[in-house]
């Protein structure tokens, strides 16, 4: 049985990944920003070995989580789900950097940074990350004088397959992937979504539990269906080590080679 951290686990497809694997006798360790969030993500996932609490929408808020989390672990897999969606304004938190980005990009840099390695980890992306700007220039919005919600949203998720893909080449022992859950009816997703939580939960407890679709693969980008085909600016080295930069810029956290 492995041991599993799901980040933004009180509502949505990490409640119903952490619900399946706790079910499957797993050790589901939720996550919530705040006390009454992990109650009630304890009552909804009963079987889940405990709750950890962070917010994740500052550096310092990260480097709690992951000295939290870490007093839980060591984990099997961390998959980082937790994220915010289109309906954000370009609200600037205390590091000076846009929620969005710091929730969406630059949390999971931070807790995969800090905490200790797993042997697998997943990126939680989104299709839209196809619309992402693969400049790079300006990722925090802490410039730009007029914010795109929209934009925004897809250059954080173009963000979390670069960051899988990096991990990925820098650390070889960890398998590393990202996700497509599809358009499917959370919070996030909205109500008009046409798909269920099902089966990107399903793909994100398998790949969690080390029995999905990748098999032993790192760097892969799935989906529902299987395997697909990010962005091709995702592959690129030079694009990969960008990002990493300007995330330890932003956070003065390093990832370790």
């Amino acid at each position: 049985m492995a041991r599993i951290l799901i980040t933004g686990s009180a509502d949505g497809i990490g409640q119903s990944a952490a619900k399946i694997l706790s079910e499957q006798g797993h050790a589901v360790f939720l996550h919530a920003r705040n006390s009454t969030r992990a109650s009630q993500a304890r009552a909804a996932v009963p079987k889940a070995s405990g709750v950890v609490i962070g917010d994740l929408s500052t550096v310092a808020g990260c480097k709690a989580l992951a000295a939290e989390a870490d007093k839980a672990g060591p984990f099997d897999a961390v998959v980082h789900n937790a994220g915010l969606g289109l309906a954000t304004d370009g609200a600037k938190n205390a590091d000076g950097v846009a929620s969005v980005f710091a929730v969406n990009s630059l949390a999971p840099f931070v807790l995969t940074a800090l905490m200790e390695k797993p042997k697998r980890l997943l990126y939680v992306s989104s299709g839209l990350h196809m619309g992402g700007d693969e400049s790079l220039k300006d990722v925090a919005w802490s410039e730009r004088k007029q914010f795109n919600p929209p934009q925004a949203y897809n250059d954080t998720k173009m963000h979390n397959v670069l960051l899988a893909n990096a991990v990925a080449k820098r650390w070889p022992e960890v398998q590393s992937c990202s996700l497509d859950p599809g358009w499917v009816k959370t919070k996030l997703g909205g109500e008009g979504a046409p798909g269920s939580t099902d089966p990107p939960a399903q793909m994100i407890a398998a790949y969690a539990a080390g029995d999905s679709v990748a098999g032993n693969k790192t760097g892969v980008y799935l989906n529902p269906g299987g395997i697909g085909s990010p962005h091709e600016a995702t592959g690129k080295v030079e694009k990969q080590d960008q990002l990493l930069e300007i995330y330890e810029r932003i956070s003065g956290v390093s990832l370790s080679k």
